[in-house]
């Protein structure tokens, strides 16, 4: 068996290699490891909206209870409100059904720790060897899991401190005290991708004040991430426009990164998310160390842009799981990645889209600037990214040849731009950037590199 665990969980095309035995196998293990020898320990679980996530949601639930943990089942609900919610609640591990940005085939399981934290390398590989070995134990009786916040058979074992009701408000509800700021008088088009944030994104932007319109929010369980959301905004910077909006947002499936649009339609990406939202904490005395964590893929031009700020941007491999890393040890307060997601570690364990759009709108309201104008403060340096399919992506982007081509063009940009490429964490694909001065020399370059890797 190869590894289960990419960047961000264990995914795949559900009920082919992603199976309901998968699921069961592995929140079964994952149970076991971080139940951490409690005579009754506790789960949340999650999901978004995709068709697939019913049946693996009822796998992972019986995987659970399987291994003595009682579930608090909170149905659809972003990423990060499973992460903060395994916290509130005080569970030894947290799952989320869900292939975030992927097309709806795909999905995936996420687990988090105690507290709502992602898994390092090692807990992840002690699941692993559980899942591989099969050995896991068996409780009977009344030692078997419990599902709680829902009627049971004859509805004896209901909870109403974990009902949906409660679970999606607290989330709400936690979402507007972080804001910080009454958001009235701006007008937001919020793009839920058809996915989690469907219901809990609009309310958390109406309580916070602001005048919400809603696209792609009524989720079928087919339509997630199709054609729209984070990964495809042409439709909401048509809508920011139509409306008058002072700005859009636009979410992925599981709503833990978002991309913003400004008031003219232009594309403000999750590097100019961060340099606006490093800049304010930094005025307050809030960003720790005047440190931003980042990762290799953000762009050259945040890096000039906080650099001239007295601000230092600190790299990670490409991975929120990296981010999150490095701001834990060095206790940082700010950090995230060029495609949006954006960690507050004040306020969340994880990326959370809402929350850094709510963040960003705070800082509109505080100054009273648009947003192209706060956005403004990065220059891009042009920058090209071309990803490659390929059969093994570790041995690709790992041959000599490869590695050479990349050097070589690494030499000739000198101090101008610089080459990053790396296998994909989820997909068989090998990604190849280039960021150069001169925008034809980047195109270039990144052709180039793009036909040897193929050709490998």
């Amino acid at each position: 068996m190869g590894r289960l665990f990419g960047t961000d969980g264990v995914r795949g095309l559900a009920n082919e290699s992603l199976s309901p035995e998968l699921a069961l196998r592995v929140s079964a293990a994952a149970a076991q490891v971080l139940s951490r020898g409690k005579k009754r320990a506790l789960a949340v679980v999650g999901r978004d909206p995709r068709a697939s996530g019913e049946m693996l949601e009822a796998a992972v639930v019986a995987g659970l209870t399987s291994a003595g943990v009682d579930v608090v089942s909170v149905g659809v609900l972003p990423t990060p409100a499973v992460a903060y919610l395994t916290g509130v609640y005080d569970a030894c591990l947290g799952v989320m059904i869900s292939a975030s940005h992927n097309p709806m085939p795909d999905n995936g399981i996420k687990i988090f720790a105690a507290g709502g934290h992602k898994l390092d390398d090692a807990v992840e590989n002690r699941i692993e060897t559980l899942v591989a070995e099969g050995s896991f134990v068996r409780p009977t009786g009344a030692a078997i899991g419990r599902v709680l916040g829902r009627p049971g058979l004859g509805g004896q074992h209901f909870d109403d401190r974990y009902t949906l009701e409660g679970t999606h408000e607290r989330y709400v509800e936690h979402l507007v005290e972080a804001t910080g700021r009454d958001l009235s008088g701006l007008t937001v088009v919020l793009d839920c991708a058809n996915g989690a944030a469907a219901e809990v994104g609009p309310a958390a932007f109406r309580e916070a004040g602001a005048t919400v319109v809603a696209i792609h929010a009524e989720p079928d369980g087919l339509n997630i991430n199709d054609r729209c959301g984070s990964t495809h905004l042409e439709k909401l910077q048509a809508a920011v426009v139509e409306h008058g909006a002072d700005l859009g947002l636009g979410l992925d499936g599981d709503a833990d990164r978002c991309l913003a649009v400004d008031a003219t339609g232009a594309v403000v990406d999750g590097d100019a998310i961060m340099a606006v939202l490093a800049l304010a904490m930094n005025e307050t005395g809030e960003l720790a160390e005047n440190t931003l964590v980042a990762t290799v893929m953000s762009n050259l031009g945040l890096h000039i842009a906080l650099r001239a700020a007295g601000i230092t941007v600190l790299t990670t491999a490409v991975g929120d799981r990296y981010v999150l890393e490095e701001l834990r040890r060095g206790g940082y307060t700010l950090g995230g990645e060029q495609s949006g997601h954006v960690v507050l570690p004040r306020f969340g364990t994880t990326g959370d889209g809402i929350l850094s759009g709510l963040k960003l709108m705070a800082r509109m309201a505080e100054t009273g600037r648009a947003l192209a104008d706060l956005a403004s403060v990065v220059e891009t340096v042009p920058q090209v990214l071309v990803n490659v399919k390929v059969s093994d992506k570790t041995a690709v982007a790992a041959a000599p040849s490869v590695q050479e081509a990349v050097a070589e063009a690494e030499k000739l940009l000198g101090d101008t731009g610089r080459v990053l490429l790396r296998p994909s964490g989820t997909e068989q694909l090998v990604r190849v950037m280039v960021e150069a001065t001169d925008p034809d020399q980047a195109q270039r370059l990144a052709d180039d590199l793009a036909k040897l890797v193929a050709a490998v």
